[in-house]
């Protein structure tokens, strides 16, 4: 799955915080980039079916019945080691783009 997608990567890191419904992603999101990324429903809804699929996260079980309509969604131990790649191969990037603009300073 990588390099993830900006939106996906976003979604998987909320999600090991804690698992939550697709709303409560979609504030998430916007709270921790500090309103830079908004994901809107169809968009958040097709990315939770892509993960779904990708086995990166899984959908808990419903206990409230009153509630029964909200899925909640949970990160995969897959899933987190898939962030872990990510953070890696930007580390990468970023770690080189500081080397070539410590380069061309000289």
């Amino acid at each position: 799955m990588l390099p993830l997608t900006e939106g996906f990567y976003y979604i998987l890191i909320c999600l090991i915080q804690a698992p939550a419904h697709g709303y409560g992603i979609m504030q998430d999101v916007e709270k921790m980039t500090l309103g830079r990324v908004r994901i809107g429903p169809g968009t958040l809804y097709t990315a939770l079916n892509t993960l779904l699929k990708k086995e990166l996260i899984i959908d808990l079980p419903t206990t409230d019945s009153a509630d029964s309509r909200r899925k909640m969604y949970a990160i995969t131990e897959n899933g987190k080691k898939t962030v872990a790649g990510e953070i890696q191969r930007l580390q990468e990037l970023l770690d080189n783009g500081r080397k070539s603009m410590n380069t061309g300073e000289e």
